[in-house]
């Protein structure tokens, strides 16, 4: 069972790639627009919120098949997920310039891969047969204040944060072995 609390730690976790990605971006501009900072997040947001829907979706068609071994899946999607978190956060190179991607296809590729992880956790609430609805909300209100802090913090944590992803990661996989030690 999911509570409120772990929904938003989930949602903390799935954000904190929204914030890396803004706050990197709010590093890199020389002003940071309210224009610039709303488009940003208001799309990572509703990726953050349509993706979980999507997910869910896919596990709806799947749960019946592996019931009986469903936890060790969600425990899997979930270790996985912030695992990729935490390799990412250690791997990603502070001196790589960014372009801004707050506008056209760069926004859409960016709202997507920081989404990504959104749809597996979705797949994973499937499996648990959580209502879907209220967490998708929550988790896409989450990130699009999450990624409104990274753009307009930006300028002023040059260096303070220099891998929130890690963070996020094993927030994740701390709710997935929760779950997964609840389900035995």
């Amino acid at each position: 069972m999911i509570s409120l609390l772990e929904t938003f730690i989930i949602a903390i976790g799935l954000g904190l790639d929204a914030f890396s990605l803004a706050t990197a971006f709010g590093m890199c501009q020389k002003a940071c627009p309210r224009d610039a900072r709303l488009r940003l997040s208001f799309s990572f947001g509703a990726f953050q919120f349509f993706m979980p829907l999507v997910g869910f979706g896919v596990g709806r068609q799947v749960a019946r098949f592996i019931s009986s071994f469903d936890h060790w899946v969600v425990l899997g999607i979930l270790s996985l997920v912030g695992g990729k978190m935490i390799y990412e956060g250690w791997k990603r190179d502070s001196d790589t310039p960014l372009i801004d991607f707050s506008r056209g296809w760069p926004l859409f590729l960016a709202s997507l891969a920081t989404s990504i992880d959104a749809l597996a956790v979705g797949f994973s609430f499937a499996l648990m047969g959580k209502n879907i609805w209220f967490s998708a909300l929550i988790i896409g209100i989450v990130a699009l204040f999450m990624t409104y802090s990274g753009v307009s913090l930006g300028h002023k944590i040059r260096g303070v944060f220099s891998s929130p992803e890690v963070m996020g990661g094993i927030a994740i996989i701390l709710v997935g072995l929760k779950i997964f030690l609840e389900d035995l």
